[in-house]
């Protein structure tokens, strides 16, 4: 379920707004100043926020700096809907500014507050989402003693550099993903080449013996590319 926290210093729209919010099926929190908002803030995890501008003790724009600049991530990024008068013009821009993600003003219809929230809502979702599959795609590789640092094209076997080329990195890289998944030798090329570029399926071997030979002059133990004779070869679990 989502949760919302409505923050506003009028009692009825406190009342009307997360009445009305939670017939649509959210959960609505409702505070009625900065202060007492910014506490429970802190120690739930909300999806949205909605503020009034114009409070008592910490107004809409001073509760968003407090939320932009707390060192829980998750509330840093919260989206917040300002909730504004008509003579606020100002607030808004300060508060769009600072990062919040809209403003509907006073008095409003529950209508259109609901398709703004779930705007807001959807907006949010796809950022994270692209961001987590950035950080996917970036994401250093770590399988036992191995780590593969995507971004700077590094291979570490337990804590020391072994010097690979490009395409012996990818090929590493494509074997050490999914432990124990034999790839045979097309899938291989397709790794380390692309699948514009076509190599002999003996290049695979030598490929193969050559990491084996680099790994085994740091630690003569290695054992871990497994051939499967018939198959081709996978990262040993």
């Amino acid at each position: 379920m989502t949760n919302i926290a409505l923050v506003d210093d009028e009692s009825n729209i406190l009342t009307s707004v997360s009445l009305a919010l939670e017939t649509e099926g959210f959960n609505v929190d409702t505070f009625k100043n900065g202060e007492e908002a910014i506490q429970a803030l802190e120690n739930k995890k909300y999806d949205l926020g909605l503020f009034d501008i114009k409070m008592p003790r910490m107004n809409g724009n001073e509760l968003l700096m407090k939320v932009r600049s707390s060192s829980n991530l998750e509330l840093r990024n919260l989206p917040i809907i300002f909730l504004t008068s008509k003579d606020q013009e100002q607030d808004e821009i300060i508060g769009l500014k600072m990062g919040a993600a809209d403003y509907i003003k006073k008095p409003f219809s529950q209508k259109l507050l609901n398709e703004r929230i779930r705007t807001v809502l959807r907006v949010h979702a796809n950022r994270i989402n692209f961001e987590n599959k950035k950080e996917d795609n970036n994401q250093n590789l770590k399988k036992g003693d191995l780590l593969l640092d995507d971004l700077k094209q590094l291979c570490f076997w337990k804590n020391t550099v072994i010097e690979l080329t490009v395409a012996e990195f990818n090929l590493i890289k494509s074997l050490a993903k999914h432990p124990g998944v034999i790839k045979d030798r097309n899938q291989l090329m397709d790794a380390m080449y692309g699948e514009a570029i076509y190599v002999d399926d003996r290049t695979i071997d030598s490929h193969i013996k050559r990491l084996r030979k680099k790994f085994k002059s740091y630690d003569p133990t290695f054992d871990q590319i497994r051939t499967r004779y018939g198959s081709g070869y996978s990262w040993r679990e």
